[in-house]
């Protein structure tokens, strides 16, 4: 008897197949059960009559909790009224496991508290399922995205000896009688991969001690960042810019279900189109004032800054050459104006705000050592990095996308704890 998944039970109409999975719940009538399963890829029905498969089968169906584990043999039929457009007829039925207990998350509300304390049962429902079927499109869009484009895929630490940006979100850890860090971006390896390869990006977690209660803030997420050798920013924004087009479609394209389920307003999603607007970060600064935000030149923005810009616009929108001094230690400087960096960042629209941060990098090692004195960095910490504008130094550009912040928009989510399957918040490490 071939073993199918739901997904893939319309091809296979008028046969029989077994499907291993997990009673969602079930309605029992006096000589006919109707059983909701789900395997992971999708949920159906499936219907059993006592007059076929006799009373000590359907007696089993009965027993059945929600959660229980079990394996049911059927024919596949047409039935346009069922989930997926197709249900089975039951005629064996063998559970795996029977749950005695009461399955915690039932069909009422419950707090954020309790659902992420059970968050490893939580993950069953339609909602979180979907959620995080849309973050698989989005990781599987983004390395579509720079493999077809001839980047290559070099991975980068997890333990660094110094940090790449603040050092007061940094968590510490022996490393065999030496301090290290937990990496906060693959960035400046990136820089190295990048003069030898040309164009890469890496994939992987990093880590922010940031002592941060916001909706857009976790302790451990999950970042892709590009790196180009001769390139500078312009070519970060446009390639920021046809990034995010095309994740986005390709979620529309493939994801459309699931974010019916969020009841996600896909029209917004439509609208994500080139060109996305570009704005100086003094422009960004005189809208926020005008709308009777407190920020002063020099600030930088927070999350209510952010929002109120991201709301103005139906696209993301790129803020450019933000101030040197509120920037990280290797950005490079405006030529036209030395006290700003040549960096920006990308807004998402309906007040979500900053996606990816990124820019042109200093190539001069005259430069670099300045800045490493100014912002009171080890230089013989960062030799290696010193070397890479010793030996073949070229203009070289990039950025990082936080994969959980655009998750978050893109499901139209209000926090991101949903956007990865098990969230590390401040405080919060369990399960």
């Amino acid at each position: 008897m071939p073993v199918v998944y739901i997904e893939d039970l319309a091809q296979h109409f008028e046969q029989e197949v077994s499907i291993r999975g997990w009673l969602r719940h079930k309605r029992m009538g006096g000589k006919i059960a109707f059983l909701i399963l789900r395997d992971g890829t999708g949920d159906m029905q499936a219907v059993m009559s006592k007059a076929t498969v006799g009373e000590e089968l359907f007696a089993q169906a009965n027993k059945l909790t929600q959660e229980s584990s079990v394996i049911v043999t059927g024919k596949v039929r047409a039935d346009p009224r069922a989930p997926g457009g197709c249900e089975l007829d039951v005629r064996d039925l063998r559970p795996v496991q029977l749950v005695a207990q009461e399955f915690p998350i039932q069909a009422k509300e419950h707090g954020t508290g309790f659902l992420m304390e059970n968050r490893h049962l939580w993950l069953r429902s339609h909602r979180q399922h979907a959620i995080l079927r849309v973050r698989h499109e989005i990781i599987r869009a983004c390395r579509n995205f720079f493999d077809d484009r001839g980047f290559v895929l070099v991975d980068t630490p997890i333990f660094t000896p110094n940090a790449c940006e603040g050092t007061t979100t940094l968590f510490e850890t022996d490393y065999f009688g030496e301090k290290a860090y937990l990496t906060q971006s693959g960035q400046l390896y990136n820089e190295a991969t990048a003069a030898a390869f040309g164009k890469v990006y890496c994939f992987g977690p990093t880590f922010r001690a940031e002592k941060s209660k916001t909706r857009r803030h976790l302790m451990e997420f999950w970042m892709i960042e590009p790196e180009v050798a001769y390139a500078e920013l312009q070519d970060m924004m446009a390639l920021a810019e046809e990034f995010l087009i095309v994740i986005v479609r390709s979620v529309l394209k493939l994801r459309r279900e699931e974010l019916k389920v969020l009841e996600r307003d896909v029209s917004k999603l439509e609208a994500i189109a080139a060109p996305f607007p570009r704005i100086t970060y003094q422009e960004a600064v005189e809208r926020l004032q005008e709308r009777g935000n407190p920020i002063q030149p020099g600030d930088d923005f927070g999350g209510d800054e952010e929002t109120i810009l991201s709301k103005e616009f139906d696209r993301p929108v790129i803020v450019h050459r933000y101030p040197k001094i509120i920037k990280a230690f290797y950005m490079q400087e405006d030529p036209e104006n030395p006290a700003l960096a040549l960096c920006m960042d990308v807004l998402a629209p309906e007040g979500y705000g900053e996606i990816i941060g990124g820019g042109q990098r200093i190539h001069e090692r005259d430069k670099l050592e300045a800045r490493l004195k100014e912002h009171r960095l080890s230089e013989d910490a960062f030799k290696w990095y010193l070397d890479l504008r010793t030996f073949g130094s070229v203009p070289h550009a990039g950025f990082g996308m936080g994969i959980e912040r655009a998750v978050a928009w893109i499901c139209g989510l209000e926090h991101v704890r949903e956007t990865i399957p098990f969230p590390r918040m401040l405080y919060k490490i369990y399960p």
